[in-house]
């Protein structure tokens, strides 16, 4: 029930958060945007026009034009959950996004949150 409240919850809400997080260490939304679209395969153009709509967070992911093969290669603890092992796969893409920008965050180079090398 829980994942369906998130899922439902809208992009324009929730992406400014994100933002929010990592500017409070620093880094810029540029930053954030570069890692969503790495992740899903969108535009900053479509970001942009995603944060005027209200299309769900659900549908965000769902609707990703391409999803990042590398995607797979984040691992690591979130919330006191391991990415890698959530089931769901809808939820895990919400969490790769969410483990990313905590990455960026806590100033890792953007590089290896691309997984470049790893």
């Amino acid at each position: 029930m829980a994942n369906e409240k998130i899922y439902g919850m809208s992009f324009a809400k929730l992406y400014p958060m994100l933002v929010a997080k990592a500017e409070k260490k620093g880094r810029t939304r540029e930053e954030v945007d570069e890692i969503t679209c790495w992740l899903t395969g969108y535009s900053a153009e479509d970001l942009n026009e995603f944060l005027k709509c209200d299309i769900t967070y659900g549908d965000f992911f769902l609707r990703a034009p391409e999803l990042n093969p590398r995607r797979k290669l984040i691992k690591g603890v979130l919330c006191g959950v391991r990415v890698e092992d959530i089931e769901e796969p809808l939820m895990q893409e919400i969490r790769y996004l969410d483990k990313l920008v905590d990455e960026l965050a806590r100033g890792k180079q953007m590089e290896r949150i691309f997984r470049n090398g790893d």
